[in-house]
């Protein structure tokens, strides 16, 4: 298995994808986001207004940068497996989704005694994510 010669190109367009299915999956759900985290939108305003401009921008890189891990991370997976496929893709990303994303999530906002309405909506934009990753990643092929 030779990862140094992964379809950066699918992994890139997958990344992409996801990170705007995130913005506009979030947009669509902001006021019920925002209540999840038992706050009100002028708390968050006031908070994002707080921040610097790097503080502000900080957290879609680091969404950015994860979707490129993700998509790396399917890639090797596809590859072991040997199954390019759309169907192979998106199979193998519900299953890692289940399997560690949806658990870590549920997890620590079990102990940071979150709202359960925060672990669906963000466990679900995060299946989303990783739909969308699989199928194209599985979808270019090697």
């Amino acid at each position: 298995m030779n990862l140094a010669h992964a379809n950066i190109v699918s992994i890139l367009v997958a990344a992409v994808a996801a990170w705007i299915f995130g913005g506009i999956y979030y947009t669509s759900l902001t006021k019920y986001w925002v209540a999840a985290q038992g706050k009100t939108v002028e708390q968050c305003k006031a908070e994002q207004a707080a921040k610097s401009g790097l503080g502000k921008g900080a957290p879609f890189v680091v969404v950015f940068v994860s979707e490129i891990i993700i998509g790396w991370v399917l890639y090797g997976i596809l590859l072991h497996m040997n199954a390019f496929s759309v169907r192979a893709g998106m199979i193998s990303a519900a299953f890692c989704w289940f399997g560690f994303v949806l658990t870590t999530i549920a997890t620590n906002n079990a102990f940071g005694n979150r709202r359960v309405m925060l672990t669906v909506i963000d466990s679900v934009a995060w299946l989303g994510a990783f739909l969308i990753i699989g199928a194209i990643v599985g979808g270019f092929g090697p």
